[in-house]
């Protein structure tokens, strides 16, 4: 079950982030790579985006683009631990001890 990235998402490597723009502003997802290791450190949607769904979209492209890639998932940020709680279909892709820890 791969999903599709996202073209408006941006990978932005020297920043060490995903980005989303949306007019003027930026939600983002930042990240540390250490190869096959994706440690997901923040996620961070500006105030007037709040509740569009910009989080989920920004996660199931990281998520999909991880999965591309053959990297495995450390979800430090709060939002990614939450989110793959809620969606045990994509443990796959998270580290082992990481799905230990969230019970998946």
């Amino acid at each position: 079950m791969t999903e599709a990235l996202d073209p408006e998402i941006h990978d932005n490597t020297e920043a060490r982030r995903y980005e989303l723009e949306v007019g003027d502003e930026v939600a983002v997802v930042t990240y540390n790579l250490s190869e096959p290791n994706l440690m997901i450190t923040e996620t961070l949607v500006p105030v007037p985006l709040e509740g569009q769904g910009l989080a989920s979209r920004l996660a199931k492209h990281v998520i999909a683009d991880a999965r591309d890639r053959g990297l495995v998932i450390l979800p430090v940020c709060p939002f990614f631990s939450a989110y793959f709680q809620k969606h045990p279909e994509h443990s796959d892709v998270v580290h082992p001890t990481y799905r230990q820890i969230l019970g998946l």
